[in-house]
């Protein structure tokens, strides 16, 4: 048995925006505590896709946000010697989480030039269903759908 919950931190809503959410964001960016540096990455992707002209950048940070985000997911359960991947429900805190990682992960991956232009398009994508990070959240939720059997396992 654990001992108890990790206690929960709020972060402040950033100062251009006054959103939490890239407040995480920006967090989840950083490398070695350099927060200026991911910060400027940041807003330089969304500054990016504004000019772009399309839509506004903060709006299609919260799409690919809202699109990236995972409904189900398979946690690994053993039952009498046995491994099933069983599907259960995410949680939002942990759904917003995983989205973050995933849009961070991929972006780091793409062979843009910098990281601003590779941040910008990896949110461009997710913002329109598509992208790395989009397959993702997809194959995430296959996964689930094809173990439904194994549901009964839920704790």
């Amino acid at each position: 048995m654990r001992r108890r919950r990790a206690q929960v931190r709020e972060v402040l809503p950033d100062p251009i925006y006054n959103s939490k959410v890239i407040t995480k964001f920006i967090n989840a960016l950083m490398l070695d505590g350099k927060k200026s540096v991911a910060t400027k990455i940041m807003y330089g992707a969304i500054n990016l896709i504004d000019s772009r002209g399309e839509e506004k950048g903060i709006d299609v940070f919260n799409a690919a946000i809202e699109n990236v985000k995972p409904v189900m997911e398979v946690k690994s359960r053993r039952v009498g010697g046995a491994t099933y991947q069983v599907p259960v429900e995410v949680r939002p805190v942990r759904q917003q989480a995983l989205a973050i990682r995933w849009i961070i992960a991929f972006a780091r991956k793409r062979s843009e030039r910098t990281m601003i232009e590779r941040l910008a398009n990896e949110l461009m994508d997710a913002a329109n269903s598509r992208g790395a990070a989009f397959k993702k959240k997809e194959d995430t939720y296959k996964m689930a759908e094809a173990n439904k059997a194994f549901a009964h396992y839920r704790w």
